[in-house]
C-alpha cells in the first residue's frame, strides 16, 4: 500500500496519508440548535485514532434556514464555536487533519418555503417542493452566512473548510444549467456565487487555511464539471472533492470497459485539467481497490465512507495488512439506525474474535510443545 500511505500536501498542510473520511451527516447526535455533543466528539476521534489522514466533518448549516436536517450541526452562531473547538482539538491530538463542511440545502431544505437560483421543482424524501427564486439581496445574505460560518470554523481551530457544491444542494444548484436559469451575472457565470464566497473568505482567514469544495462531476455534463473545476482553481480553491451533482439533472458518462464507477472516471478526467489535489469516491471498500484507483486514475486521495463506518480503524488495519471489514450496502443503512446492529460491523467483530481465539490457541499449543 505504498501510494495510499504517502503524505499529501494541501495548501500548506501535509496530510499523513491519502485516506479521507468524507462528510457524512450522522443525525441524532446534535439537536435543533446545532450544538456539538459528546457523541459528535467521540465519533470523529474514533476515525482519527483509526489512522485516517483527513477527516471532513459532516455538513454544518451556516444559517437557521436552508438546513438538511432538524438535528444538523450548526455554525450560524458564535455559540457553536466552543463545541466545534472540542472536536478540532480532540482530532488534532491524534495527529489527524480536520476540515468542516458547510452546506446550505437550497430547494431541498427541510423548511416549508425553500429557495433556489431560479424557479425549480423537485422531489426529495417523498416531498414535492418548488423553490422560490433568490433575489440579489437574498444571495448576498446567504453568501454572508457562508463567510461568517467559515470564520467561526477557523476560530474553532479547524485546518480549513469544504464548501458543499454537490448532491443537489444550493451551490450545486447554481452550477447546473438545468436548474440555474437566471439571466443575470449569476446565470451567465454559474461559478460566480461560490467564487465570491471563496474570495471573501480569503480576505479574512490566514493563507494557510484550506478552502476546498465537494464538486459535482456532471453539472450537467462532464465538460461542465471540468469547466467549473478549472474556474475554481483559477480563483484559489485548494482541492476538489469530486462526487455527483444535481440528482436527476445530469448526464453521467463512463467508457464501456472502464473498471470503476462513472464518478471515479470523471475525477480522473478532471485531474487531467487541474493542478490542485483531486479526491474521488464511490464504492471504494478495500485497501487494494483504493491503492489501485490512486495508481490508475492519477487522483490524489480516496474517500472511504461506509467502510470507515463499519470499521473506524480502517486505515490502521489497511497499513498493517489486516482485515478492514466491508460495508454490505444494506438497503436501509443499519449503521445510521443503530451502529452496533450494522451487519458489516457484526461480521468484522466475529472475524476478529475468531482470529484472537485462534491466536490464543496457537500460544497454548506452543507452550505445551515447549514443556
Amino acid at each position: 500500500m505504498s501510494l495510499l500511505f504517502e503524505p499529501l500536501q494541501i495548501n500548506h498542510t501535509v496530510i499523513k496519508n491519502r485516506i479521507c473520511l468524507p462528510s457524512m451527516v450522522i443525525g441524532s447526535y446534535s439537536d435543533e440548535i446545532g450544538m456539538v455533543s459528546e457523541k459528535n466528539i467521540e465519533h470523529y476521534v474514533s476515525f482519527a485514532k483509526g489512522g485516517t489522514g483527513l477527516i471532513i466533518q459532516e455538513a454544518a448549516s451556516p444559517s437557521t434556514y436552508g438546513k438538511v436536517a432538524d438535528d444538523q450541526l450548526g455554525v450560524w452562531s458564535d455559540e457553536h464555536i466552543p463545541g466545534l473547538k472540542k472536536i478540532a482539538d480532540a482530532v488534532h491530538a491524534e495527529g489527524t487533519t480536520i476540515l468542516a463542511q458547510i452546506c446550505h440545502a437550497g430547494v431541498t431544505a427541510i423548511e416549508e418555503e425553500t429557495f433556489c437560483p431560479s424557479e425549480y421543482s423537485c422531489t426529495k424524501n417523498d416531498r414535492f417542493r418548488t423553490g422560490t427564486p433568490l433575489t440579489l439581496e437574498h444571495i448576498k445574505r446567504i453568501q454572508d452566512d457562508f463567510v461568517n460560518a467559515a470564520v467561526r470554523i477557523w476560530k474553532a481551530g479547524y485546518d480549513g473548510i469544504e464548501l458543499h457544491g454537490a448532491h443537489r444542494y444550493l451551490i450545486c444548484q447554481f452550477f447546473n444549467s438545468r436548474v440555474n436559469k437566471r439571466t443575470d451575472e449569476y446565470g451567465q457565470n454559474r461559478s460566480l456565487f461560490v467564487i465570491e464566497i471563496i474570495n471573501r473568505i480569503r480576505e479574512i482567514v490566514p493563507e494557510t487555511f484550506i478552502i476546498g469544495i465537494r464538486l459535482g462531476a456532471f453539472e450537467p455534463t462532464l465538460e461542465d464539471g471540468i469547466a467549473h473545476a478549472k474556474e475554481l482553481e483559477k480563483h484559489g480553491i485548494d482541492y476538489l472533492n469530486i462526487s455527483y451533482g444535481c440528482t436527476g439533472e445530469f448526464d453521467s458518462y463512463v467508457p464501456e470497459d472502464y473498471p470503476y464507477k462513472d464518478v471515479i472516471y470523471a475525477a480522473a478526467e478532471i485531474k487531467k485539467h487541474v493542478n490542485v489535489p483531486v479526491f474521488t469516491v464511490n464504492g471504494i471498500k478495500t485497501p487494494e481497490m483504493a491503492e489501485e484507483i490512486l495508481k490508475v486514475t492519477g487522483v490524489d486521495a480516496v474517500n472511504i465512507g461506509r467502510s470507515m463506518l463499519v470499521n473506524p480503524n480502517w486505515a490502521n488495519d489497511a497499513k498493517a495488512n489486516q482485515d478492514t471489514g466491508k460495508c454490505l450496502v444494506c438497503r436501509q443503512c443499519m449503521w445510521h439506525n443503530t451502529p452496533p446492529k450494522c451487519p458489516g460491523r457484526k461480521i468484522l467483530k466475529r472475524r476478529l474474535e475468531r482470529q484472537k481465539e485462534k491466536a490464543n490457541e496457537n500460544k497454548v499449543e506452543s507452550r505445551q510443545r515447549i514443556v
